[in-house]
């Protein structure tokens, strides 16, 4: 193995053997007298995200099910920010990373690029390390690594479960990659034009909700995003009859009114 394999197998099995929660991959064990080690995850049985939204035939996903999944993910990373030890970035949440157990219920998995947050909080300087189409800007550019990046991630991840569509490789037909279009038709009141169409047919208020916490959690600048715990509990506040919520305005502030 070589270092950077070595550093991803340490991460890995650090990380994962301090949490405890549903939402994420459980590991089992691993073998270490062999010259590749190798680790031992619970057996999760409908594949990844990526899978259940993009591959042919499609599959279909009702909208209580995509919001749940979206919720479970939140929750996941939340967790990860705020509610163990030593807070960690995941650095590399995409639809391959999150996986559907039982009942869909979403599992993240993947920490070989994870970081632990400073105590103080500061940035972490490091070599961008990620997927195109879900990568921060502001840590694509200066290497500047955050807790703020995971919620772009995240946002990315909200936009291809409403969307269906891989932000890897989708390009509108003025080149624009997949959040830049989601955004430009949000703002101009046209998502008609980019939903996928269970979500428009089931979605409701609900999908408008979480259509402008997408637009959050991607703004540009960091420091503008929330935080994955006002995301986690947005969501949270949505889990329920669909006509019963709105938008207090044109912009997600992280407030659900009832």
């Amino acid at each position: 193995m070589v270092k950077s394999e070595i550093n991803e197998f340490i991460n890995e099995v650090a990380i994962l053997s301090q949490i405890n929660h549903r939402n994420f991959v459980k590991l089992i064990g691993c073998c270490l007298e062999i010259e590749v080690p190798l680790l031992d995850y619970e057996f999760i049985s409908n594949g990844t995200l990526c899978d259940y939204l993009h591959k042919k035939p499609l599959r279909s996903l009702p909208w209580q099910d995509i919001l749940r999944i979206a919720t479970e993910i939140g929750k996941a990373i939340s967790f990860l920010h705020s509610c163990i030890s030593v807070p960690v970035i995941h650095r590399d949440i995409k639809s391959t990373n999150i996986l559907l157990h039982d009942s869909l219920t979403a599992k993240v998995s993947d920490f070989g690029a994870s970081r632990y947050i400073p105590r103080d909080k500061t940035p972490i300087t490091t070599v961008v390390r990620g997927t195109l189409g879900y990568l921060d800007p502001m840590y694509f550019y200066c290497g500047r690594l955050t807790e703020k990046s995971d919620v772009y991630r995240f946002g990315v991840i909200l936009i291809e479960l409403l969307t269906r569509k891989m932000p890897i490789i989708y390009r509108s037909s003025t080149g624009d990659g997949l959040v830049a279009q989601f955004i430009e038709l949000l703002a101009e009141d046209k998502l008609v034009e980019i939903l996928d169409p269970q979500v428009l047919e089931e979605g409701g208020r609900q999908a408008e909700v979480v259509a402008s916490l997408a637009m959050s959690c991607t703004k540009l600048r960091a420091e503008e995003r929330p935080t994955m715990r006002s995301v986690e509990m947005t969501l949270e506040a949505l889990q329920g009859p669909k006509d019963h919520f709105r938008v207090r305005d044109a912009t997600y502030k992280g407030v659900i009114q009832q």
